[in-house]
Protein backbone atom coordinates (compact mmCIF):
# COMPACT_ATOMS: atom_id res chain seq x y z
CA UNK A 1 0.00 0.00 0.00
CA UNK A 2 2.99 2.54 0.84
CA UNK A 3 4.98 1.90 -2.00
CA UNK A 4 1.61 2.12 -4.47
CA UNK A 5 1.23 5.44 -2.03
CA UNK A 6 4.24 6.78 -3.42
CA UNK A 7 4.65 5.05 -7.03
CA UNK A 8 1.12 7.44 -7.62
CA UNK A 9 3.36 10.84 -6.27
CA UNK A 10 6.27 9.36 -8.71
CA UNK A 11 3.76 9.99 -11.96
CA UNK A 12 2.61 13.38 -10.65
CA UNK A 13 6.32 14.54 -9.64
CA UNK A 14 6.83 17.37 -12.70
CA UNK A 15 10.19 15.86 -14.14
CA UNK A 16 10.25 18.47 -16.57
CA UNK A 17 10.94 20.79 -14.39
CA UNK A 18 12.88 18.16 -12.10
CA UNK A 19 15.24 17.63 -15.41
CA UNK A 20 15.81 21.21 -16.18
CA UNK A 21 17.21 22.33 -12.66
CA UNK A 22 19.34 18.78 -13.07
CA UNK A 23 20.86 20.60 -15.99
CA UNK A 24 21.50 23.69 -14.58
CA UNK A 25 23.07 21.97 -11.70
CA UNK A 26 25.56 20.07 -14.14
CA UNK A 27 26.90 22.92 -15.56
CA UNK A 28 27.81 24.14 -12.36
CA UNK A 29 29.44 20.97 -11.51
CA UNK A 30 30.92 20.99 -15.17
CA UNK A 31 31.97 25.02 -13.94
CA UNK A 32 33.63 23.36 -10.70
CA UNK A 33 35.28 20.74 -12.10
CA UNK A 34 37.24 22.80 -14.69
CA UNK A 35 38.33 25.41 -11.97
CA UNK A 36 39.58 22.13 -9.74
CA UNK A 37 41.23 20.86 -12.87
CA UNK A 38 43.55 23.49 -12.72
CA UNK A 39 44.30 23.88 -9.28
CA UNK A 40 47.35 23.03 -7.10
CA UNK A 41 48.00 19.26 -7.82
CA UNK A 42 44.23 18.89 -9.27
CA UNK A 43 42.18 19.53 -5.53
CA UNK A 44 38.77 17.75 -6.38
CA UNK A 45 37.49 18.83 -2.51
CA UNK A 46 35.60 21.67 -3.88
CA UNK A 47 33.60 19.43 -6.25
CA UNK A 48 33.21 16.69 -4.08
CA UNK A 49 32.11 19.09 -1.41
CA UNK A 50 29.37 20.34 -4.02
CA UNK A 51 28.50 16.36 -5.42
CA UNK A 52 27.72 15.59 -1.55
CA UNK A 53 25.73 19.10 -1.29
CA UNK A 54 23.38 18.32 -4.43
CA UNK A 55 22.70 14.14 -3.69
CA UNK A 56 21.66 16.11 0.10
CA UNK A 57 19.50 18.82 -2.34
CA UNK A 58 17.84 15.79 -4.15
CA UNK A 59 16.91 13.90 -0.80
CA UNK A 60 14.92 17.28 0.48
CA UNK A 61 13.90 17.85 -2.61
CA UNK A 62 11.94 14.35 -3.46
CA UNK A 63 11.07 14.79 0.71
CA UNK A 64 9.17 17.81 0.12
CA UNK A 65 7.67 16.68 -3.00
CA UNK A 66 5.74 13.82 -1.63
CA UNK A 67 5.02 16.17 1.99
CA UNK A 68 1.69 18.10 1.46
CA UNK A 69 2.99 21.47 1.58
CA UNK A 70 -0.48 22.98 2.62
CA UNK A 71 0.51 21.75 6.41
CA UNK A 72 3.11 23.84 6.12
CA UNK A 73 0.40 27.03 6.64
CA UNK A 74 -0.49 25.95 10.02
CA UNK A 75 2.97 26.13 11.58
CA UNK A 76 4.11 29.72 9.28
CA UNK A 77 4.35 31.58 12.29
CA UNK A 78 6.51 29.07 14.11
CA UNK A 79 8.46 29.11 10.77
CA UNK A 80 9.08 33.01 10.56
CA UNK A 81 10.04 32.90 14.25
CA UNK A 82 12.64 30.31 13.63
CA UNK A 83 13.99 31.62 11.05
CA UNK A 84 14.68 34.85 12.98
CA UNK A 85 16.16 32.91 15.84
CA UNK A 86 18.74 31.50 13.02
CA UNK A 87 19.99 34.70 11.81
CA UNK A 88 20.27 36.72 15.37
CA UNK A 89 22.36 33.83 16.66
CA UNK A 90 24.90 33.65 13.54
CA UNK A 91 25.34 37.24 14.94
CA UNK A 92 26.41 35.99 18.33
CA UNK A 93 27.67 32.00 17.42
CA UNK A 94 28.59 32.35 13.87
CA UNK A 95 31.94 32.64 11.81
CA UNK A 96 33.04 35.54 9.93
CA UNK A 97 33.60 34.65 6.49
CA UNK A 98 35.00 37.58 3.92
CA UNK A 99 33.84 39.84 5.78
CA UNK A 100 30.47 38.87 6.26
CA UNK A 101 29.25 37.02 10.10
CA UNK A 102 26.77 34.70 8.61
CA UNK A 103 27.53 31.22 8.75
CA UNK A 104 27.35 28.49 11.95
CA UNK A 105 30.07 26.10 11.97
CA UNK A 106 28.69 22.53 12.95
CA UNK A 107 31.51 19.86 13.10
CA UNK A 108 33.42 21.29 11.18
CA UNK A 109 30.82 22.59 7.99
CA UNK A 110 29.85 25.82 7.41
CA UNK A 111 26.41 26.39 7.01
CA UNK A 112 24.96 29.91 6.07
CA UNK A 113 21.53 30.29 7.47
CA UNK A 114 20.05 33.12 5.64
CA UNK A 115 19.47 30.62 2.30
CA UNK A 116 17.26 28.81 4.59
CA UNK A 117 15.70 31.67 6.23
CA UNK A 118 14.35 32.90 2.54
CA UNK A 119 12.07 30.21 2.13
CA UNK A 120 10.51 30.29 6.19
CA UNK A 121 9.84 34.05 5.21
CA UNK A 122 8.30 33.33 1.62
CA UNK A 123 5.92 30.63 3.92
CA UNK A 124 4.74 33.26 6.65
CA UNK A 125 4.51 35.58 3.87
CA UNK A 126 2.23 33.45 1.92
CA UNK A 127 0.34 32.13 4.77
CA UNK A 128 -0.13 36.15 5.66
CA UNK A 129 -1.39 37.59 2.32
CA UNK A 130 -3.44 34.41 1.53
CA UNK A 131 -5.76 35.43 4.43
CA UNK A 132 -5.55 38.49 2.82
CA UNK A 133 -6.27 37.31 -0.53
CA UNK A 134 -10.60 37.56 -0.11
CA UNK A 135 -9.72 41.99 0.27
CA UNK A 136 -8.74 44.74 -0.98
CA UNK A 137 -4.81 44.81 0.54
CA UNK A 138 -5.19 48.09 2.94
CA UNK A 139 -2.37 50.67 4.60
CA UNK A 140 -2.46 48.25 7.80
CA UNK A 141 -1.63 45.24 5.64
CA UNK A 142 1.29 46.61 3.64
CA UNK A 143 2.69 48.07 6.92
CA UNK A 144 2.26 45.07 9.11
CA UNK A 145 4.05 43.03 5.91
CA UNK A 146 6.50 45.07 5.89
CA UNK A 147 7.48 45.06 9.06
CA UNK A 148 7.22 41.48 9.55
CA UNK A 149 10.03 41.47 6.48
CA UNK A 150 11.59 44.39 8.29
CA UNK A 151 13.41 42.60 10.77
CA UNK A 152 15.05 39.80 9.17
CA UNK A 153 16.86 42.64 6.70
CA UNK A 154 17.98 44.31 10.09
CA UNK A 155 19.18 41.10 11.15
CA UNK A 156 20.98 40.07 7.87
CA UNK A 157 22.04 43.83 7.45
CA UNK A 158 24.38 43.84 10.70
CA UNK A 159 26.24 40.71 9.03
CA UNK A 160 26.66 42.77 6.78
CA UNK A 161 25.03 41.08 3.85
CA UNK A 162 23.63 43.96 1.66
CA UNK A 163 22.95 41.22 -1.35
CA UNK A 164 20.61 38.88 0.72
CA UNK A 165 19.02 41.98 2.32
CA UNK A 166 17.92 42.82 -1.21
CA UNK A 167 16.93 39.81 -1.81
CA UNK A 168 14.27 39.84 1.16
CA UNK A 169 12.59 43.27 0.16
CA UNK A 170 12.49 41.72 -3.36
CA UNK A 171 10.53 39.35 -2.09
CA UNK A 172 8.41 41.37 -0.75
CA UNK A 173 7.57 43.18 -2.91
CA UNK A 174 7.60 40.61 -5.35
CA UNK A 175 4.97 38.73 -3.41
CA UNK A 176 2.37 42.06 -2.43
CA UNK A 177 2.65 43.03 -5.32
CA UNK A 178 0.38 39.32 -6.47
CA UNK A 179 -2.49 41.01 -4.23
CA UNK A 180 -5.12 43.33 -4.99
CA UNK A 181 -2.96 46.52 -3.78
CA UNK A 182 -3.95 50.15 -4.64
CA UNK A 183 -1.36 51.97 -6.77
CA UNK A 184 -1.02 55.01 -3.70
CA UNK A 185 0.27 51.87 -1.50
CA UNK A 186 2.75 50.39 -4.06
CA UNK A 187 4.68 53.90 -4.57
CA UNK A 188 4.23 53.67 -0.62
CA UNK A 189 6.65 50.40 -0.91
CA UNK A 190 8.98 51.84 -3.48
CA UNK A 191 9.44 54.69 -1.28
CA UNK A 192 9.90 52.60 1.33
CA UNK A 193 12.47 50.69 -0.78
CA UNK A 194 14.65 53.97 -1.50
CA UNK A 195 14.86 54.65 2.28
CA UNK A 196 15.76 51.46 3.08
CA UNK A 197 18.49 51.85 0.54
CA UNK A 198 19.17 54.74 1.82
CA UNK A 199 19.70 53.48 5.46
CA UNK A 200 21.45 50.60 4.81
CA UNK A 201 24.42 52.42 3.33
CA UNK A 202 25.26 53.24 7.24
CA UNK A 203 24.94 49.39 7.73
CA UNK A 204 27.79 48.72 5.09
CA UNK A 205 31.43 47.71 5.44
CA UNK A 206 33.70 49.83 4.07
CA UNK A 207 34.37 46.97 0.79
CA UNK A 208 30.63 47.40 0.27
CA UNK A 209 30.39 50.64 -0.08
CA UNK A 210 33.66 50.54 -2.05
CA UNK A 211 31.13 47.98 -4.33
CA UNK A 212 28.78 50.21 -4.54
CA UNK A 213 30.56 52.78 -5.64
CA UNK A 214 32.93 51.25 -8.14
CA UNK A 215 29.61 50.45 -9.95
CA UNK A 216 28.58 53.74 -10.29
CA UNK A 217 32.10 54.73 -11.41
CA UNK A 218 33.68 51.35 -12.99
CA UNK A 219 37.13 52.84 -13.54
CA UNK A 220 37.66 54.96 -10.24
CA UNK A 221 39.50 52.13 -9.08
CA UNK A 222 40.59 49.35 -11.52
CA UNK A 223 43.24 47.69 -9.61
CA UNK A 224 41.24 47.15 -6.07
CA UNK A 225 38.14 47.22 -6.02
CA UNK A 226 37.12 47.50 -9.76
CA UNK A 227 39.09 44.31 -10.04
CA UNK A 228 36.83 41.80 -9.82
CA UNK A 229 33.69 43.08 -12.43
CA UNK A 230 37.27 44.25 -15.11
CA UNK A 231 38.28 40.61 -14.82
CA UNK A 232 34.99 39.16 -15.43
CA UNK A 233 34.10 41.11 -18.36
CA UNK A 234 37.46 40.41 -19.92
CA UNK A 235 36.34 36.56 -19.43
CA UNK A 236 32.64 36.93 -20.98
CA UNK A 237 34.11 38.55 -23.99
CA UNK A 238 37.28 36.66 -24.08
CA UNK A 239 34.70 33.63 -24.44
CA UNK A 240 33.52 34.40 -27.94
CA UNK A 241 31.17 32.15 -29.43
CA UNK A 242 31.74 28.76 -28.51
CA UNK A 243 34.26 29.39 -25.98
CA UNK A 244 37.71 27.98 -25.17
CA UNK A 245 36.90 24.65 -24.31
CA UNK A 246 36.21 23.43 -20.67
CA UNK A 247 39.53 24.49 -18.34
CA UNK A 248 40.96 26.19 -21.05
CA UNK A 249 40.35 29.87 -20.10
CA UNK A 250 42.96 31.70 -19.30
CA UNK A 251 41.47 34.00 -16.93
CA UNK A 252 40.43 31.25 -14.81
CA UNK A 253 42.95 29.02 -15.44
CA UNK A 254 45.49 31.70 -14.31
CA UNK A 255 44.00 33.09 -11.31
CA UNK A 256 42.79 36.32 -12.98
CA UNK A 257 39.44 35.93 -12.04
CA UNK A 258 38.52 35.98 -8.51
CA UNK A 259 35.77 34.14 -6.56
CA UNK A 260 35.70 32.51 -10.03
CA UNK A 261 33.51 29.21 -8.11
CA UNK A 262 30.96 31.58 -6.40
CA UNK A 263 30.25 35.12 -7.56
CA UNK A 264 32.11 34.62 -11.03
CA UNK A 265 30.74 31.44 -12.21
CA UNK A 266 29.11 32.60 -15.24
CA UNK A 267 31.82 34.30 -15.99
CA UNK A 268 34.33 30.89 -15.95
CA UNK A 269 30.70 29.26 -18.33
CA UNK A 270 30.95 32.40 -20.73
CA UNK A 271 34.45 31.72 -20.99
CA UNK A 272 34.86 28.46 -21.32
CA UNK A 273 31.70 27.38 -22.96
CA UNK A 274 31.19 31.16 -25.06
CA UNK A 275 28.18 32.54 -26.29
CA UNK A 276 26.43 29.14 -27.11
CA UNK A 277 26.87 27.99 -23.17
CA UNK A 278 25.65 31.02 -22.03
CA UNK A 279 23.13 31.31 -23.76
CA UNK A 280 22.22 27.91 -23.08
CA UNK A 281 22.17 28.35 -19.02
CA UNK A 282 20.15 31.96 -19.72
CA UNK A 283 17.54 29.77 -21.63
CA UNK A 284 17.13 26.95 -18.95
CA UNK A 285 16.57 29.67 -16.46
CA UNK A 286 14.00 31.01 -18.91
CA UNK A 287 12.59 27.54 -19.22
CA UNK A 288 12.37 27.23 -15.61
CA UNK A 289 10.38 30.15 -14.27
CA UNK A 290 8.05 29.72 -17.54
CA UNK A 291 7.51 26.00 -16.37
CA UNK A 292 6.76 27.24 -12.81
CA UNK A 293 4.45 30.27 -13.47
CA UNK A 294 2.54 27.27 -15.34
CA UNK A 295 2.25 25.41 -11.78
CA UNK A 296 1.23 28.60 -10.63
CA UNK A 297 -1.71 29.07 -12.59
CA UNK A 298 -2.76 25.68 -11.80
CA UNK A 299 -1.78 25.75 -8.14
CA UNK A 300 -5.42 25.34 -5.67
CA UNK A 301 -5.05 27.46 -3.50
CA UNK A 302 -3.84 31.06 -2.97
CA UNK A 303 -1.68 30.06 -0.05
CA UNK A 304 0.34 27.56 -3.01
CA UNK A 305 0.20 30.77 -5.20
CA UNK A 306 2.06 32.57 -2.98
CA UNK A 307 4.69 30.34 -2.26
CA UNK A 308 5.32 29.33 -5.62
CA UNK A 309 5.36 33.13 -6.26
CA UNK A 310 7.80 33.88 -3.66
CA UNK A 311 9.91 31.17 -4.46
CA UNK A 312 10.14 32.06 -8.96
CA UNK A 313 10.70 36.02 -7.27
CA UNK A 314 13.53 34.93 -5.32
CA UNK A 315 15.53 32.78 -7.82
CA UNK A 316 14.90 35.60 -10.53
CA UNK A 317 16.08 38.37 -9.07
CA UNK A 318 19.28 36.53 -8.07
CA UNK A 319 20.27 35.23 -11.01
CA UNK A 320 19.43 38.67 -12.64
CA UNK A 321 22.00 40.25 -9.88
CA UNK A 322 24.50 37.53 -10.24
CA UNK A 323 24.59 37.55 -14.08
CA UNK A 324 24.56 41.29 -14.06
CA UNK A 325 27.39 41.37 -11.37
CA UNK A 326 29.46 39.41 -14.24
CA UNK A 327 28.34 41.61 -17.12
CA UNK A 328 29.03 45.06 -14.77
CA UNK A 329 25.32 45.79 -15.00
CA UNK A 330 24.47 45.75 -11.39
CA UNK A 331 27.08 45.98 -8.53
CA UNK A 332 28.97 43.12 -6.92
CA UNK A 333 26.43 41.99 -4.00
CA UNK A 334 27.80 38.56 -2.73
CA UNK A 335 24.86 36.69 -4.23
CA UNK A 336 25.30 32.88 -5.70
CA UNK A 337 24.09 32.06 -9.02
CA UNK A 338 20.96 29.48 -7.94
CA UNK A 339 22.01 25.82 -8.76
CA UNK A 340 25.21 26.98 -10.26
CA UNK A 341 27.48 28.51 -7.66
CA UNK A 342 29.63 26.85 -5.52
CA UNK A 343 27.93 26.45 -2.37
CA UNK A 344 26.59 24.00 -0.18
CA UNK A 345 23.67 25.90 1.68
CA UNK A 346 22.48 27.89 -1.70
CA UNK A 347 22.30 24.22 -3.65
CA UNK A 348 20.47 22.66 -1.14
CA UNK A 349 17.83 25.12 -0.22
CA UNK A 350 17.46 25.63 -4.20
CA UNK A 351 16.70 22.12 -4.30
CA UNK A 352 14.28 22.21 -1.48
CA UNK A 353 12.67 25.33 -2.79
CA UNK A 354 12.17 23.00 -6.21
CA UNK A 355 10.62 20.44 -3.93
CA UNK A 356 8.14 22.70 -2.29
CA UNK A 357 7.08 23.57 -6.33
CA UNK A 358 6.46 19.63 -7.06
CA UNK A 359 4.06 19.05 -4.08
CA UNK A 360 2.27 22.34 -5.39
CA UNK A 361 2.56 20.63 -8.74
CA UNK A 362 1.43 17.41 -7.65
CA UNK A 363 -1.44 18.76 -5.84
CA UNK A 364 -2.66 21.08 -8.41
CA UNK A 365 -6.00 21.63 -10.22
CA UNK A 366 -6.88 19.27 -13.90
CA UNK A 367 -5.15 22.16 -15.86
CA UNK A 368 -3.37 21.07 -18.61
CA UNK A 369 0.69 21.70 -18.23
Amino acid sequence: MIFDKYFSQFKKFDWILFSTVVILVVFGLLAIYSISVNTEEGAFSLLITQGIAFGLGLILLFTLAFFDYRILRGYANIIYWVGVALLLGVLFFGITVRGTRGWYSIFGQVFQPVEIVKILVIIFLARYLAHKASEPFSFKSVLISGLFIALPVVLVLLQPDLGSALIFIAIWIGMTWLTRIKKSHIFMILGVMLVTIFVSWFFLADYQKDRVLTFIQPTRDPLEQGYNVSQSIISVGSGQIWGRGLSLGPQSRLNFLPAKETDFVFAVIAEELGFIGSLFVISAFGFLFWRIIKIIRAAQDDFGIYVAWGILVMITVQMFINIGMNLGLAPVAGLPLPFISAGGSSLMMSLLSIGIIESIYSRRKSLKL
